[in-house]
């Protein structure tokens, strides 16, 4: 059964998932509009769309074909201002029953591509992983810094975007990979929720994660044969939920459950944000080699 008040952004039509680049490769929209079909099927909210660094009309061309099958509202997936505006310029609202697209992502250093909002109105993910440091990016290192990044692309977002209400907003504090996480980002990420759920400015926003990218590099399996990564995704979400956690760039394929506070990838994910750098490194390691 789905989570209830959790949504998935179905991840599968990216460039960086190795079928699907070759299926973009190949340019074989049939299969490309087989995988918005199948995650639509399977309970997807919005389907993404990541063309990784192609040409602004090949987006334009993902987002029509896509369109074509399925009545889920797109999240247009990329960096570059130049794909963005392709894919919102490409997308039909009436095609997604009145509904907006969302813009993944803008960054304290990319927030140009607020301009887009007078092509296409979209919810924007608001990247704040990262703020500017002497005009350069730089990496939020501590909860401060993310909820600082947070409250100055809210106000942004905010004024810039005519009719944009909080609760169109979206945010990404970034998660990085539980088995290299050396540098305390579980902690930070954490810490920031909570931070920016117990401010009243940020009053009935949203957040989501690119969930996948929690559990990547590690095995599939422990020493007993139970899954890994599932549970630790598990984890993740029953932690961050009651901070505010409702959206996921995920697989309709997983299986993602609530889990007790008793149960091992509960305690893991516990005891990693109690302990530093390579210490919760080798908690995840005890995780999936003890049965």
């Amino acid at each position: 059964m789905p989570i209830e008040g959790l949504s998935i952004i179905g991840e599968s039509i990216n460039d960086s998932v190795p079928s699907t680049h070759q299926m973009f490769e190949a340019g074989d929209w049939d299969g490309i509009m087989e995988l918005a079909r199948t995650q639509d099927a399977g309970g997807a909210a919005y389907i993404d769309v990541n063309v990784g660094m192609r040409t602004a009309d090949f987006m334009a061309e993902a987002v029509r074909r896509i369109q074509q099958v399925t009545r889920k509202p797109l999240a247009i997936d990329t960096p570059d201002q130049d794909l963005a505006r392709a894919g919102l310029e490409a997308y039909d609202p009436a095609k997604a029953d009145g509904q907006p697209p969302i813009l993944n992502s803008i960054s304290p250093l990319r927030t140009r591509m607020f301009d887009l909002w007078a092509i296409q109105p979209f919810r924007p993910i608001l990247l704040v992983s990262e703020h500017e440091v002497d005009g350069r990016a730089q990496p939020c290192r501590t909860p401060e810094e993310t909820y600082r990044a947070a409250q100055c692309l809210l106000r942004e977002a905010l004024r810039r975007c005519p009719g944009l209400g909080n609760q169109d907003c979206i945010f990404d504090p970034g998660i990085a990979p539980i088995g290299s996480d050396v540098e305390g980002n579980l902690v930070r990420l954490i810490r920031a929720m909570e931070m920016i759920h117990n401010d009243p400015e940020f009053a009935g926003v949203h957040f989501s994660v690119g969930l996948s990218n929690f559990t990547v590099m590690l095995p599939s399996r422990r020493a007993d044969g139970s899954p890994v990564k599932g549970p630790l995704e598990s984890a993740f979400i029953t932690k961050a939920k009651p901070l505010g956690l409702d959206m996921i760039v995920g697989s309709v394929k997983r299986r993602y459950e609530l889990l007790p506070p008793e149960h091992p990838a509960m305690q893991c994910l516990e005891d990693c944000l109690q302990r530093p750098g390579f210490d919760a490194l080798m908690r995840v390691r005890q995780f999936y080699t003890e049965s």
